[in-house]
């Protein structure tokens, strides 16, 4: 029973190895024209401390946000990024719900969009 216990806890212990490691993986490069815009969900104080060169913001907690997405072309790809990646899917899923059929990616994190856009941040 111990030695069985011990391969239980030694498989668990690797898989949070192996998905530890897969989180500091370089992140998959996007080519930013292939998307009809670049969307900030953040809110108005974090886009002005520094967000990605060209994006529009369209803040999730913004009273307005479904209004605004939903006069968006719902058929267009949008890359969507926030402060963690948070924010950016429930943005996603609210545009799911709106009927958009495009792909919608969330691009994580300011740095994490950066990294694979290749935009710079600016303020």
């Amino acid at each position: 029973m111990k030695k069985f216990l011990k391969v239980i806890v030694a498989a668990i212990a690797a898989l949070f190895v192996a998905t530890s490691l897969a989180g500091c993986a370089e992140p998959e490069q996007v080519m930013v024209e292939d998307y009809a815009m670049v969307i900030d969900v953040r809110t108005p104080e974090e886009f002005n401390d520094g967000h990605l060169e060209g994006a529009e913001r369209i803040g999730i907690a913004d009273s307005d946000f479904l209004q605004r997405v939903d006069q968006l072309d719902k058929s267009a790809d949008y890359y969507i990024y926030c402060r963690s990646g948070n924010r950016a899917g429930q943005a996603i899923n609210a545009m799911r719900d709106l009927g958009f059929t495009g792909e919608l990616v969330n691009g994580g994190s300011v740095g994490n969009a950066s990294a694979q856009t290749g935009l710079a941040v600016v303020k």
